[in-house]
């Protein structure tokens, strides 16, 4: 979990720099699956598309319903739970820049909104809920993507309006019938940004395949930052959780295990259980019958008959009206006989009970469907129905008895994320929170603190100390002096100016620790983390390889002498392992 990082900093210490470590407490993946590591980084759009050709990027901007006056931070600031609830806070602004957008293809008209910090708090239910599969999805937030922008639906919440003859539009003629409902993907994606990302109002929010958030979580997306585009490309794994729905149940991305049970099985990209209703399967062909009847999911949805009135049928398919225009130009194949697990993957809700790297015991999880190029497929998410009962939702304050087990934006504390040997030189990278500014200090024996160079701020460059014969035994720490000023809108800055972090050598509340031997778990599968024996519990900062942590700890509760830190896990199907780290944190 590394914010903001500023440029390393040359310090000359001790031969042997004690390294840092890192571990988490729990696996429970409502709570870690949450993306956290560039908290306390500035939201940037591309306004235009020449500011997208040249790479340069807003931090503050103003369109429609869209207004950043001064910077915001990106993603989820906080997070916290009780027994039965996970609680977010997040600006629904993402981590990687966002836009341009624009209304046409040609990208001469420009899209009505930018988005903006909506300070949204947004509780999800601690444990999946059971099945329901009787509540349609509505229109707003269903859930959010773990990097804290907004999930919706497939539809964009207009449909066609038979007396009319026209679809409903946002400028003018009003929502529809709700029969023939528009597709977002098909209609609206020409205003999507290279992320699948737009907004309704000033809310940033995804309707399909969301490869921004994939990318960062490593899901088999390239990005080239120079074109600003994203790329599908397998890497073999298992695809990770992506966001949770209202309902508790996790959304994972296009990559599961061949088989449902078998976590040993082949990886491949998940199919979903639609397709057009072109004649294929069994299903109706539109092309000839026109828009007439439902498929049965709709009709099961909608409560009605297969066949309409002539007041409710849609238009003819056409060059206007493609097939997939709507929602109900798809039908789901096991109306048609056709089974799960043997002709396609995903149920009506698009998605299935298996086995994942979070939930080794089983999950019913919804799964995103895309093309094997990337291509969103419908549903795109989920299906027009919830597979539990939605209980989550938007809240407007946490409860006061919530126990807060992440604060990030401008609370992130700072810390060593990275440290390396360059001749004569240690190298530490801290991490920062963007626009904090800095005051670098040493201590020959951690009582005495001094000055190292002028304050700087969290853009600054690097700085050199002086000869290792000069100060042979040194150790470091940053403080924290003040914050550029920023949209403080549904954030509480918790770090006080002034606060210290992040000490190099010795005496710090971070620590990076080194195992050797098997390679550490994924953090989401770690039962416990502490450090020294019995020592006291330890949070992951950042996973930094399959043989370093970053851990962060309260150093002054542990007795003075040097303490290993302890990873404990249990693999599925066997007993729990305690990896001990090969370095020691010296206090």
């Amino acid at each position: 979990m590394i914010p903001r990082t500023l440029r390393p900093y040359f310090i000359r210490c001790l031969p042997p720099l004690l390294a840092i470590l890192p571990l988490t407490a729990g696996a429970e993946p409502q709570l870690n699956s949450w993306y956290t590591a560039q908290s306390g980084k500035y939201a940037r759009i591309f306004t235009s598309k020449e500011n997208e050709a040249t790479g340069r990027t807003s931090t503050t901007w103003s369109r429609g319903r869209g207004t950043q006056s001064s910077p915001t931070y990106a993603g989820v600031h906080e997070i916290h739970h009780d027994s039965r609830w996970i609680y977010i806070k997040t600006s629904g602004l993402g981590f990687h820049v966002m836009g341009p957008w624009y209304l046409n293809e040609a990208k001469t008209r420009n899209f009505p909104n930018f988005p903006g910090n909506t300070a949204t708090i947004y509780r999800i239910p601690r444990r999946p809920t059971a099945f329901n599969g009787t509540v349609t999805t509505g229109f707003g937030s269903i859930g959010y993507f773990v990097d804290g922008i907004a999930l919706f639906d497939a539809t964009d919440t207009f449909s066609y309006i038979n007396s009319s003859s026209s679809d409903g539009s946002p400028l003018g003629g009003g929502r529809g019938d709700g029969i023939w409902n528009r597709d977002a993907f098909v209609n609206e994606g020409v205003t999507f940004d290279s992320a699948n990302a737009h907004q309704a109002g000033n809310l940033h929010h995804y309707h399909a395949n969301a490869p921004a958030i994939r990318h960062l979580l490593g899901d088999s997306v390239d990005y080239d930052p120079v074109t600003n585009v994203y790329t599908e490309s397998f890497n073999g794994r298992h695809s990770p959780v992506l966001g949770w729905v209202s309902d508790g149940h996790p959304i994972y991305g296009p990559y599961g295990y061949d088989d449902p049970e078998d976590p040993g099985s082949p990886v491949r990209r998940m199919t979903s259980g639609y397709q057009k209703r072109d004649g294929s399967n069994g299903s109706t062909n539109l092309n000839r019958t026109g828009r007439t009847t439902l498929p049965q999911w709709a009709n099961r949805l909608q409560g009605r008959t297969t066949t309409l009135a002539r007041n409710q049928y849609g238009p003819a398919v056409s060059a206007a009206y493609i097939l997939g225009h709507y929602l109900e130009d798809y039908a789901y194949m096991g109306d048609f006989g056709l089974r799960q697990g043997v002709n396609f993957d995903l149920d009506e809700y698009n998605g299935r009970f298996c086995v994942t790297p979070e939930f080794p015991g089983g999950v019913w999880a919804y799964f995103t469907t895309i093309e094997a190029d990337g291509t969103p497929m419908f549903p795109y998410n989920i299906g027009r129905n919830f597979y539990g009962t939605p209980s989550g939702g938007t809240t407007s304050s946490i409860p006061a008895g919530a126990v807060r087990s992440f604060a990030g934006g401008p609370s992130r504390q700072h810390g060593i994320s990275s440290l390396k040997r360059e001749e004569d030189a240690v190298v530490l990278t801290w991490s920062t929170v963007e626009g904090g500014s800095y005051q670098l200090e040493s201590s020959p024996d951690l009582t005495t603190w001094t000055e190292e160079g002028a304050e700087f701020a969290a853009e600054s460059t690097t700085i050199n100390t002086e000869d290792p014969s000069s100060k042979p035994t040194s150790f470091y720490r940053l403080r924290r002096t003040g914050i550029a000023d920023y949209d403080q809108t549904g954030f509480d800055n918790q770090f006080e100016d002034g606060q210290t972090g992040g000490n190099g050598g010795g005496g710090s509340d971070n620590f990076v620790a080194t195992f050797t031997g098997r390679p550490l778990p994924p953090v989401n599968v770690i039962e416990e983390l502490r450090i020294g024996n019995p020592g006291i519990p330890a949070t992951v900062v950042s996973r930094d390889s399959g043989t370093q942590l970053t851990i962060a700890f309260d150093a002054t509760a542990l007795p003075p002498g040097n303490h290993a830190v302890y990873v404990i896990f249990a693999p599925p199907g066997r007993g729990r392992i305690t990896l001990t780290s090969t370095n020691r944190f010296s206090r």
